[in-house]
């Protein structure tokens, strides 16, 4: 894909890389300015944000980095991938997006992209590429401290091909450490396997402690991140189909049951914790019979999402660590959101990006309130054992604050200027004692705009630096440049680095 990029002249780039410098220069100048606005709606005026201490995690453990607040929260642009040779109506599938400290990589159809962090980029610029069988089928954001993720692809290039291969890759070197092949079923749950994937049940990936788990409908496999070996394998049974998977600290398997109580298509849901490396039962939750769909937003503590009489998530429950009920947080339709992601063909019950668990609470944002540019809204943290409120955040006015994720006991949150005058902003709450500490404040230009949506994008935040990927590459109507992912990071950091490679700056 992109072979006219990976070919283009050099003389075709100069102008987009002169561009990419001037901007980096304009933006550093415009956000010591609009920075003043920001802090004084949500700043503090005390000094160095205290780290607070956290054990030392395992090489196998999943990623679950802190961030520092950078010397200076000015941001630059520290990535751009983009292209220019998309025909009108021209579409590709980019799924998943990750990050290292060196290393943004991205999926593109059956390809997954490794570049160089802090320079301007077009497909054939890659640091690395691995070229898969066929396209991939399925993601997980989940990372492991040794900054390795598994990736589902199909069997051959035909995108109606299964989706039965699971590949366990290595982010910084771009070395497939492992493949192994998966079983496929029936989505009926009948014995024999699929001959398209249209009959498939989709198949999902995650990551547990030095743990791969893909559940596959009449399934789950776990298979060990070292070397691929299987370590167990659970089957269905009692006629529940094993429907997607939740890791991170702890593994959580979502059971769709038949249930003859409920209209035809309809199915009764049950989670079940195992342990990751033996795939033993260590306690199974039965959902309430009038839900509709479930979610796992947190396997430790576990928290779910469920829609209850609607097709859209209504409540949030939270268990106990025998998976006991502990409250429900009302959604409260048209005052909280509650997204969770339904990308096509793929199975990812935990991507439920405006949902974020912590700190022994879960953070929803509010709807906005006022029109498309004089707006607000606020991000509330609920008490997981009582469901009651604690602490809430308010975003300040022409702006909308969105949870993106946890660092140590603070939540991380984009500021988001409605009327793009004032600088965004990644900012860390403190659910503790309610200081809004800015990280970093940014800028992008008109092109960029749409890859901070939280539903239509991938958003990051790793090593200090922001990024926003496209979920599909779409083709213009007229030729001009698709921004496809954007990094931010301090201008400190910048100038200390390693300068922009001169190719990129002054052709």
């Amino acid at each position: 894909m992109y072979t006219q990029s990976a070919v283009t002249a050099d003389d075709q780039r100069k102008k987009r890389r002169r561009t990419f410098g001037v901007v980096a220069a304009v933006l550093a100048v415009v956000l010591v300015l609009g920075s003043v606005v920001v802090w004084a709606v949500n700043g503090s005026s005390s000094g160095e944000e205290p780290e607070k201490a956290a054990g030392a995690p395992s090489r196998l453990d999943v990623r679950e980095t802190v961030e520092k607040r950078p010397a200076s929260a000015t941001g630059a642009l520290a990535f751009r991938f983009s292209a220019d040779d998309m025909s009108a109506g021209e579409m590709y599938d980019m799924p998943g997006m990750w990050a290292t400290d060196r290393i943004l990589a991205k999926g593109i159809n059956r390809t997954l992209l490794g570049f160089e962090i802090g320079t301007d980029s077009v497909a054939g610029d890659e640091t690395w590429s691995i070229r898969f069988d066929g396209p991939i089928c399925g993601t997980t954001r989940r990372v492991s401290v040794e900054n390795r993720t598994a990736i589902l692809f199909r069997e051959n290039a035909d995108k109606h091909a299964l989706c039965d291969r699971v590949a366990f890759v290595d982010l910084d070197d771009g070395k497939t450490v492992w493949t192994k092949k998966i079983p496929p079923a029936r989505v009926s749950g009948k014995p024999g396997a699929p001959d398209t994937s249209a009959l498939q049940a989709t198949p999902s990936v995650t990551l547990a402690h030095a743990t791969v788990a893909v559940t596959w409908g009449n399934g789950t496999d776990a298979y060990n991140m070292d070397d691929g070996k299987l370590l167990w394998r659970n089957k269905s049974t009692n006629a529940c189909m094993h429907m997607g998977a939740g890791g991170g600290k702890a593994l959580l398997i979502r059971l769709e049951c038949r249930d003859d109580s409920k209209p035809a298509g309809q199915s009764a849901y049950r989670i079940r914790k195992v342990d990751a490396r033996t795939g033993h039962t260590v306690w199974t939750y039965a959902v309430a019979k009038n839900v509709t769909d479930v979610r796992l937003v947190s396997s430790d503590p576990a928290v779910l999402a469920v829609a209850a009489g609607d097709v859209e998530i209504t409540d949030v429950l939270s268990l106990d660590e025998h998976g006991r009920y502990l409250a429900t947080i009302r959604v409260q339709k048209g005052k909280y959101v509650s997204e969770c992601v339904d990308d096509v063909d793929y199975l990812n019950v935990e991507n439920c990006p405006t949902i974020v668990v912590g700190d022994g609470q879960v953070f929803l944002m509010s709807e906005e309130q006022g029109d498309l540019i004089n707006n607000a809204n606020w991000i509330v943290g609920f008490d997981l054992r009582t469901g009651k409120t604690v602490k809430k955040f308010d975003s300040g006015r022409d702006a909308l604050l969105y949870p993106l994720r946890m660092s140590g006991d603070r939540l991380l949150a984009l500021r988001e200027s409605s009327d793009h005058i004032s600088p965004m902003a990644l900012m860390s709450l403190d659910p503790e004692s309610g200081k809004v500490t800015p990280y970093l404040y940014f800028d992008l230009p008109s092109e960029g705009w749409t890859l901070t949506s939280q539903t239509l994008s991938d958003i990051r935040v790793e090593d200090g630096r922001v990024f926003f990927g496209s979920k599909t590459a779409s083709g213009p109507e007229k030729k001009t440049w698709q921004w496809l992912v954007v990094g931010l990071e301090s201008v400190t950091r910048r100038a200390e680095s390693l300068p922009m490679p001169k190719t990129n700056q002054d052709r």
